[in-house]
């Protein structure tokens, strides 16, 4: 006979600018850590069902953990408007604030693109997490948007950016200097053939995000 499936929770995290929709991934009881997923720009229509946030919850979960994911303020069903990445980092703070209060377990935070830069910052500098992964991160200027990552450079935690090597919003130059920068532990996957969205390459993202976490589970101390 197969296992059961996980359950899946559907609810709303009381947040700064109103309630934001969530869903929960139920893990093992005996998880050991809990993970926090977040998704891309929700002006270009990310939200928390997308492609890549769905394989990195996946990710996570595999190892056992009960991992969050959320629509950011304004998306979706979740209550407020977009805030160029400026409230939507207390959005994080909220989700954040609910992992610790539900499992009172160490977070692994993994965000794609706007989720990455927005997800970084405010879980790279939270003791409540213990590690921290960045997909498609937008190294590149993206129109009218830029982000700044300097902060990782004194974030300690055990990180890693996955990318694809065709990423339009992360060229591989621009990624390897954030990468120079950044505090160790660190590590860095370049997809081949993989743009940003990994479009055909998902299984790979996946697998790469899945191994980091469960070395970093098992083997933090290791983590590089």
């Amino acid at each position: 006979m197969q296992p059961a499936s996980p359950a899946i929770r559907s609810f709303f995290l009381d947040g700064p600018a109103g309630q934001l929709e969530a869903l929960l991934n139920e893990g093992a009881p005996s998880a050991t850590h809990a993970g926090l997923v977040c998704h891309p720009h929700p002006l270009f229509g990310g939200t928390l069902h997308n492609k890549v946030v769905f394989h990195a919850m996946k990710a996570l979960n595999a190892l056992g953990m009960p991992v969050l994911r959320f629509n950011f303020r304004g998306t979706g069903l979740s209550e407020g408007e977009h805030d160029n990445g400026v409230g939507e980092v207390e959005d994080v703070r909220t989700a954040l604030d609910w992992l610790d209060g539900e499992f009172h377990r160490p977070i692994v935070f993994a965000g794609f693109s706007f989720g990455a830069a927005i997800g970084l910052r405010a879980a790279g500098a939270d003791p409540r997490v213990t590690a921290v992964a960045g997909l498609g991160t937008p190294v590149g200027a993206i129109e009218d948007r830029s982000y700044d990552f300097s902060f990782l450079e004194t974030c300690t935690k055990p990180k890693i950016f996955i990318s694809g090597s065709r990423d339009q919003f992360g060229p591989k130059p621009k990624l390897e200097a954030m990468f120079a920068f950044a505090a160790e532990p660190k590590k860095l996957v370049i997809i081949e053939a993989a743009d940003h969205f990994f479009e055909g390459r998902l299984r790979e993202m996946r697998e790469a995000l899945e191994a980091w976490a469960r070395e970093v589970v098992q083997h933090p101390a290791k983590t590089s």
